[in-house]
């Protein structure tokens, strides 16, 4: 792996471009869930005056350092998914510091964010605390079982963990997409995508259902600004790696734009139809449908 310094502003500029479209779809997506609702619902641009007011603000209270740490390790695992991941194939500006095992890493970086979380509400002063990181950790860890089954299909199937090499195996037309190829790993994925997402009907941490509504109710100011921010970088991020992985890549950041949004919607259909699983009965759902699925995946590689 080799650091070129040159590729800073390249990968800083791509970050830019991710988290403006995620700001954008979190508006949208706030927004069709009032329309659905029969509510006006907010401006779409709503998510950049939240933003802007939550980082001009200021907190005086005191929990200890994790506490504060913890916003700060959320976001590193969204904004570290962008910077070692190619954003967009063959462009030498916008692959990023993505190396040979990169794929490897990522999968470190997607439950980093989880873990700093929950490190930092433990150290908070509210006693709902507890509830949500059990609940957090359970769902979470119920979630990546089969999404770790289901990457592993793909590094099987392609003998590779660069995620370069990956979306190069899919090139030729859309009928080379793992979609295509091997469709019990992408079915496995898709199904656990929905927790990794953590809208409805897996929205066990934040529950808007319940007076305490997970980390809002701890953290504010420009606390809750960084966990904005990455709430804006880190579900897109997850919708790039699983255009990387199952749909293609993208050649083109019009491309790569269409096929997030339309991953992205996925979530948004099934969260706005189902409402919120119990902690328990999500994470019974994961330990059955995905995991299963995931297991028959592995064992049609290994033996078909």
């Amino acid at each position: 792996m080799i650091f070129e310094p040159i590729q800073i502003p390249w990968t800083i500029l791509g970050l830019f471009i991710v988290f403006n479209v995620g700001l954008i779809l979190t508006g949208t997506v706030r927004k069709i869930g009032a329309r659905v609702g029969r509510r006006r619902g907010i401006r779409i641009y709503q998510p950049y005056i939240d933003l802007v007011k939550n980082y001009a603000l200021r907190s005086n209270f005191t929990h200890g350092m994790m506490f504060y740490l913890a916003p700060v390790f959320r976001l590193s695992g969204g904004v570290g998914l962008i910077v070692f991941m190619p954003l967009i194939y063959d462009s030498v500006h916008f692959s990023n510091f993505s190396f040979a095992g990169d794929a490897i890493l990522i999968m470190y970086f997607m439950f980093f964010g989880t873990l700093g979380m929950a490190l930092g509400a433990g150290e908070g002063g509210v006693p709902f605390s507890a509830i949500g990181i059990s609940r957090g950790l359970s769902q979470v860890t119920a979630a990546e079982i089969p999404l770790i089954l289901a990457f592993l299909a793909v590094f099987i199937q392609t003998e590779s963990f660069s995620i370069t090499e990956i979306v190069a195996a899919q090139q030729g037309g859309f009928l080379n997409w793992t979609l295509f190829t091997n469709p019990l790993a992408t079915a496995t994925a898709m199904l656990a995508f929905l927790g990794s997402m953590m809208r409805s009907p897996f929205d066990i941490v934040l529950a808007p259902q319940e007076i305490p509504i997970g980390p809002p109710t701890e953290f504010h100011s420009s606390f809750l600004g960084v966990l904005s921010t990455n709430r804006a970088v880190f579900p897109m991020a997850k919708t790039i790696l699983y255009v990387n992985l199952f749909f293609g890549g993208a050649t083109s950041w019009p491309e790569l734009i269409l096929k997030s949004f339309l991953l992205y919607m996925w979530s948004v259909v099934v969260g706005t139809i189902y409402p919120r699983f119990r902690t328990e009965q999500s994470i019974r759902w994961f330990m059955k449908y995905p995991l299963i699925l995931g297991v028959i995946t592995i064992l049609v590689l290994q033996f078909g």
